[in-house]
Formats: C-alpha cells, sequence, structure tokens
C-alpha cells in the first residue's frame, strides 16, 4: 500500500456501493484510489482492528471519514467536474448525514444485494487491497 495512498472501504454486496466503486475506477485515471470492501480483512487491517462501520469509509492522509464527508472527500478527489460537489461541505455534517442515512437505509431495497463481493479484474486488481 502506498504510504500517500486514500483508501476507500465500502459494502462489498451492496449494488450501489459496487457502482458507486465502479463509477470511481472509471473516472480516476492517476490511480489515486484504492479499494477494500467492508467485510474484508484488508479493511480490518486499514481499520485497525476496529469494527467497520456499514457506511463508505475514506482512509486519506492518517485520517479517517464516513458518510457524506467521505463521499465529498472522493468527489474532490475525481478530474472535473466532480470536484464541485465538495462545495457542499459548507453544510453541516449533521445535516448532509441525513440525507446519507436515508438513502443508505433504503440501498439493499433500491439497488439489490450481492450473494458476495465484486471479483476485480485483473487489469483492476493492483487498485483493491488483500
Amino acid at each position: 500500500m502506498k504510504s500517500d495512498a486514500q483508501i476507500v472501504l465500502f459494502d462489498g454486496v451492496c449494488n450501489l456501493c459496487n457502482g458507486f466503486v465502479q463509477f470511481l475506477l472509471a473516472r480516476d485515471r492517476r490511480g489515486r484510489f484504492q479499494f477494500a470492501s467492508l467485510q474484508s480483512d484488508a479493511a480490518r487491517r486499514v481499520l485497525r482492528g476496529d469494527p467497520p462501520p456499514e457506511t463508505v469509509v475514506l482512509v486519506a492522509r492518517g485520517r479517517t471519514y464516513i458518510k457524506s464527508s467521505a463521499a465529498l472527500r472522493i468527489a474532490r478527489g475525481l478530474p472535473f467536474p466532480w470536484p464541485l460537489l465538495y462545495g457542499l461541505i459548507v453544510i453541516p455534517g449533521p445535516l448532509r448525514d441525513l440525507v446519507y442515512d436515508w438513502v443508505a437505509r433504503h440501498r439493499y431495497a433500491w439497488f439489490g444485494k450481492r450473494e458476495s463481493c465484486m471479483l476485480p479484474t485483473p487489469e483492476l486488481r493492483q487498485r483493491f487491497l488483500e
């Protein structure tokens, strides 16, 4: 793992979350982000044994971000126009997270759930922590 790596932890069985990872992979041409499912041993190592939260997590520069803060910081790391979304950071976190939590609460009903975590293609394997 690179020392300056930005690690995105995601729910590996959630179709919405997997779609988000596919979205990031298609746009992160510089390979800024690495990935691991929250269900993996890699996520437990990144979180230093803490139980993984049931939300997207960004670990960057020694800090851990969750929920809307993680999503907005991830958007900031993508090419234009996605960093413009970071402007939403001015909305107080609890208000942003109300919307985030509402979507998260319904994600399986709206987008479905997989039986197992996604397997990256051989070309993308180096972007996923093991």
